[in-house]
C-alpha cells in the first residue's frame, strides 16, 4: 500500500474517504514508509520470477496513488512478470468502480492465457489465468465499494461460475493452482462480522476448491503473515497471507516484506518463506511464516 503524498479534502468530505483519512492519520500514516516499499520491491524483483500483488495497492483510491503505483509496477515489470488483484482500498468509492480506474491503470498485468473464461468486471477481466511451468496462477477480484466502516469483499456468482470452468480446464488441471484473492477464504466468528470485514461468499469459494488435491491460496487484507491448511474433498490447500510492503512494525509477522514461494517441477510446494526489511531499512532478512 502506498502512503498518500497529500490529501484531497474536496473529494473526501462527502464520502467514505473521510473515515479512511481519519484512520490513515491515526494509524497508517505513521507506520507506512515509502523507503521500505522501495527496498522490498528491489529485493523481490531480484529474487523471484513472478510478482503477485494481492490487493490494497492504494490507500484511498486517489488518482495520484494509482499513477504512482502504476509507475512502480511498470518498472518492476521490466524485470519480472506482475499479476495484480484489487483490494477494498483500490475500490474505495463507487466512482472508482464506475470509471474502471483499476483496469485502466493495471490492465497490462491482467493478460490471461484463458481469456474466453474471464468475466468483464468493473475491476477488470477476471479470473485471470497465467499458465507458468507447473503452476496455474489464477487471479480473482473480490473488491467492491462499500459504506464507511465496512471492508468486506465479494466474488459474485458470475465469477465463481467462471472459476469452476477455469479449474476444470485441462491445462489448469495438470498444474498446481495458485489462487490470488484479497480477502481470506475462511469464515469469521459470525455472519455479521463476515459481511463487515470478510469474504461474503467465502463458503462458495471453498466449494469451488473441492476438486483440488493440492494448491496455494494467497491473500492480503489482514496485513499480517499466516499459514493455514484448507481441506478439500480431494486433498488440502496451503492458504497463506502476506503483510504490507511498506509497514514499519517490530513484529516479523507484520513488518514490511514479501513472501517467496518455490513450486517444484512436480507441482509440489517446495518452500514458503518470508523476507522482511532489516533494522537499517536497506536490506532484507529471512523469517518464518507463522
Amino acid at each position: 500500500m502506498l502512503s498518500p503524498f497529500g490529501f484531497e479534502w474536496r473529494k473526501a468530505l462527502i464520502n467514505k474517504r473521510l473515515a479512511g483519512y481519519a484512520n490513515l492519520v491515526r494509524q497508517r500514516g505513521r507506520v507506512y514508509r515509502r523507503e521500505y516499499l522501495m527496498t522490498v520491491l528491489r529485493a523481490a524483483v531480484a529474487q523471484a520470477d513472478q510478482l503477485v500483488v494481492t490487493g490494497d495497492i492504494t490507500n484511498m483510491s486517489f488518482d495520484h496513488e494509482f499513477d504512482e503505483a502504476q509507475k512502480l509496477l511498470d518498472e518492476a515489470a521490466k524485470s519480472i512478470e506482475v499479476t495484480v488483484v484489487p483490494g477494498n482500498h483500490d475500490v474505495y468509492v463507487p466512482s472508482i468502480v464506475e470509471s474502471r480506474r483499476f483496469p485502466r491503470h493495471f490492465h497490462q498485468f491482467m493478460r490471461s492465457d484463458l481469456p474466453d473464461l474471464a468475466c468483464d468486471l468493473p475491476t477488470g477481466m477476471y479470473p485471470c489465468v497465467k499458465l507458468r511451468g507447473p503452476a496455474a496462477i489464477i487471479a480473482l477480484s473480490d473488491g467492491v465499494p462499500l459504506p464507511p466502516f465496512v471492508s468486506s469483499g465479494r466474488l459474485g456468482e458470475l465469477q465463481l461460475r467462471a472459476l469452476d470452468a477455469v479449474l476444470a480446464h485441462p491445462e489448469v488441471q495438470r498444474r498446481t493452482a495458485v489462487v490470488l484473492v484479497h480477502h481470506p477464504p475462511f469464515d469469521k466468528c459470525c455472519r455479521v462480522e463476515q459481511l463487515r470485514d470478510g469474504l461474503a461468499d467465502a463458503a462458495e469459494l471453498r466449494a469451488a476448491f473441492a476438486p483440488l488435491r493440492r494448491g496455494l491460496v494467497l491473500y492480503g487484507h489482514v496485513h499480517y503473515r499466516s499459514r493455514k491448511r484448507l481441506s478439500t474433498t480431494a486433498g488440502a490447500l496451503d492458504v497463506i497471507s502476506a503483510s504490507g510492503a511498506a509497514l514499519d512494525h517490530k513484529s516479523p509477522g507484520v513488518r514490511a516484506g514479501y513472501n517467496l514461494y518455490a513450486i517444484a517441477d512436480d507441482g509440489s510446494l517446495a518452500s514458503a518463506d518470508a523476507y522482511v526489511v532489516s533494522a537499517d531499512g536497506k536490506s532484507m532478512e529471512q523469517v518464518g511464516i507463522p
